[in-house]
Order: structure tokens, then sequence, then C-alpha cells
């Protein structure tokens, strides 16, 4: 019976998704078990490792179907690792006692490490078409809103105008930098394992370096330098990864969140009939998937801090911290593809609202432009004396709630400079956009695909 938030048959497609929990799946697993089992057997039997007729026996039984999945969970418990009962299933499948040879010189860990690489590097494929996805949606956004003027904010407070293109190009920015990270990491991390008892491959007598090139060969991974039994920095990277797409992520789904404020009211998740609504205020709108969003990604943060954690392990095979990467690895992997889905799904349908951004930058009635005016007058009267001139004038403005270009216009050490029509200009918040446009311009222009 499903237990966790991940399996569960209610939550599991809101937190995560089929694809990513088949990759983390026992079945999946097993199979990446067998894979390499399969590969070894081949090249050790073209090598003159093992009997050529001994390979072949192995390679005809490294068939997911003939593995006895109730009887691994029970040889498992009773072993602690569920390679061990891989391998001797396989062997009694093999006819004239072939199959000893089965699993050759190498040790538990080498099959597990390699194995969580093939299934890294199953997920990491998802995480890629997820972020693509992503990036086209916030491009999409950024290019359609480059010149949408709305209200950039600082401690919560409004601050000076910005654009909607603006706030989803930096976004956008950090999307591509993940991308880029995700195809550098890959060469450090898709790296397997097989390396004996301590490392050092010693029950392998001759060939045993040309196995483990072979091998790699045949999964398609990379041959390690020396052993990485106990040295789990790539692991870690791969985790710190994770929590850095879903801090970005947790950044969009805040804003999101804050921008739905029915005080606010500047943008909304897509509508389907229902989502969102209170079971006792029909009024609502909630931010659903935002708020899935910031569950999940909070979640994978910690488990990438336990990826550190894993790594402090003790000398050639570890005590324990190896086990950390069986439980958090996977949920870590499976609540970010459930976040990047939540993401996706706010951002190609993300409701625009922007005439209620302009209200909002009105609502001050011009002064969050008082930055705009201080440095139209700084050209004429100091920028410091027009801090302070303008930080007196808007304290009025506000205690008698009128706006500011009146009594901009009004004030005589002003007026002897700039015209009520040049003043107008500055107190136009459409007029003080600064370079948004040519960033946005700059990122939409750096997009690979």
């Amino acid at each position: 019976m499903p237990s966790t938030i991940i399996d569960s048959a209610i939550f599991g497609n809101i937190f995560s998704t089929d694809a990513m929990r088949a990759v983390w799946s026992d079945e999946n697993r097993t199979r990446q078990y067998l894979l390499i089992e399969e590969k070894l057997a081949l090249v050790q039997g073209r090598l003159g490792i093992i009997p050529q007729e001994a390979a072949d026996e192995i390679i005809r039984n490294c068939d997911l179907a003939k593995i006895d999945m109730a009887k691994l969970r029970a040889q498992t418990e009773r072993i602690g690792y569920p390679v061990l009962g891989v391998v001797s299933q396989l062997n009694a499948l093999c006819r004239d006692k072939l199959g000893e040879y089965c699993h050759w010189g190498a040790t538990t860990q080498d099959i597990t490490d390699t194995a969580t690489v093939l299934q890294i590097r199953q997920a990491l494929a998802l995480i890629d078409e997820d972020l693509a996805a992503v990036s086209k949606a916030m491009a999409k956004l950024a290019r359609d809103h480059r010149d949408t003027p709305m209200a950039g904010r600082s401690n919560l407070q409004q601050a000076v105008p910005v654009t909607f293109g603006y706030k989803m190009a930096g976004l956008l920015a950090a999307v591509e930098r993940h991308r880029e990270r995700l195809s550098q990491l890959r060469p450090r991390v898709l790296m397997g394992e097989f390396a004996g008892a301590a490392g050092t491959l010693a029950s392998i007598e001759s060939g045993a370096m040309e196995t483990q090139e072979a091998l790699m060969r045949e999964l398609g991974l990379a041959q390690p330098l020396i052993a990485w039994h106990t040295v789990r920095d790539t692991i870690a990277e791969v985790g710190a990864f994770l929590g850095l797409v879903g801090g970005t992520l947790g950044k969009l789904s805040m804003d999101v969140k804050l921008m739905m404020q029915t005080e606010v009211g500047e943008v909304y998740e897509p509508y389907a009939h229902g989502r969102g609504s209170s079971s006792t205020m029909p009024q609502k709108r909630n931010p659903i998937s935002s708020c899935y969003i910031h569950a999940g990604i909070s979640v994978v943060r910690q488990h990438a801090a336990a990826l550190m954690d894993a790594m402090m392990a003790d000398h050639e095979r570890s005590t324990g911290p190896w086990e950390i990467e069986w439980i958090v690895l996977p949920e870590a992997f499976c609540l970010l593809a459930g976040a990047l889905k939540q993401a996706r799904y706010v951002l190609e349908g993300l409701e625009v609202d922007a005439a209620q951004m302009r209200a909002n930058l009105d609502m001050t009635h011009g002064l969050i432009v008082s930055e705009a005016v201080m440095m139209g007058l700084g050209r004429h009267i100091g920028r410091e004396y027009a801090h302070d001139l303008v930080y007196d004038i808007c304290r009025e403005a506000l205690r008698q709630k009128r706006p500011l270009l009146d009594l901009l216009a009004e004030n005589a050490e002003i007026s002897a400079h700039m015209t009520r029509a040049q003043l107008a200009e500055l107190c136009d918040p459409s007029n003080y956009l600064g370079q948004a446009g040519v960033m946005v311009d700059r990122v939409l222009a750096s997009l690979k695909d």
C-alpha cells in the first residue's frame, strides 16, 4: 500500500510524474542491475576472462521477466542488498553451473552505483525536457510582455517600474544557466563503477582495466580514473543541481502567489473549473500549483543537504552514509519532476492582467517614480539636495492624499527649473523603465534553441 506523497494514488501525479517514478521503480532498478551483469558477461567473455559459453548463458538469462520480485524482496531483507539476490537468482537460472561466472570480479557496490548512474542519466533526460519546456514558456512571456510596465518591488513595497517581460527574463536567464549546468555535469556524473572489494580490482588477475573500460563503453558511461566507492562528490553534485533548479522554481512560485493576491491581482494561474476554490468561500481562486511547487522544492533542498552528508564516508567501503542516497535521491528527482510539471502548467497558461499592472503603478499617484523626479531635478539643483526635497514632498503628498505631480508643480523651487509638462513626463511610470527592454532582448538573444 503506497504511503508516501510520491506514490500516493491521490497525490502522486500532483507531486511527481509517472515517467520519473518509473525511472526510480524497483523494476527499473533491477533492470539496470541485469543490464550491467549482461554487459559485464559480454565483455569478459570477449576478453577470455570467463568462458564464452558462460557469458552466453548469463546474457540469455538477464531478463527482468525471469526475476521473482517477491523472492528478491525476501532476499534483500535477509541479506541487506538487492544485488546479491539478483545475482543469486541469475545464477540459478543458468544451466550447468555456468551462472557461477556471473558478477565475476565485481562487488555489490559496483553494480549498485553503476545502476544508480544509469537511472540518473534517465532522470536527467526527463529534467532536461522539462527545463526546455519551461524555458520556452518563459521566453514567450518575456517576449510578449517586453514592454508591459508593472511595479518593481523591494521589501514587498513598490520600488520603481519594471516590465513583466523583464521579470520573466530574469527567471529565464536562471533556467538557461541550469540547462548549461546540466550539460556540464553530465560528463562528471555519468561515470560508472567497476572496482572490486576495495577498489583495486585485485580479484581479476589480468584484463581488469580492459574489462572496466569495455564495460563502461558498452553502457555509454565514462570510465573512472579511480574507484569512487566512498568519494561521493558526483552524486552530491546531482543533488546540488536539483536544489538549484528547485530554488528557481520556488522563486517563480513565490512571485506568482504574491501577484495573485486579491489586493494585487496582476497574474493568475490557468483557470480550470473548480481549481483553487475553497470549501467555504466560493470567491476564492487559490494559487494551487505554486503551493505544490513551494512544498516540493523545499524538500528537494533538504535532500540536497542530505546528499552532502552522504559524502562523509569511512575508509574504502563505508558503514552507512551510502544508504542515505538510496532514500533521498529518488525522492529528490521525483519531487523536482512534480515541481517542473506544475511550473510548466503555470507558465504555459498564465493569465496576465496588464491593465491591473498599470493600475497598481498608478495607485501611489506618482510616488513610484520619485527616483525619476529626483534624478531629473538633480541636474538643476544637485542629486542630494533633490533627494531631500522630493522626500519631503512625497511625505506631504501622502499626508494630503494628492498626486505627486500637483505638489511638485506647486513648489516654487522646482517650477523655477521645470514646467508641469516636463514634470508630468518624469511622473509617467512607462517613461522610467530604464534598460529593461534591452535586457529582455539580451536574454532572448542568448537562447540556444
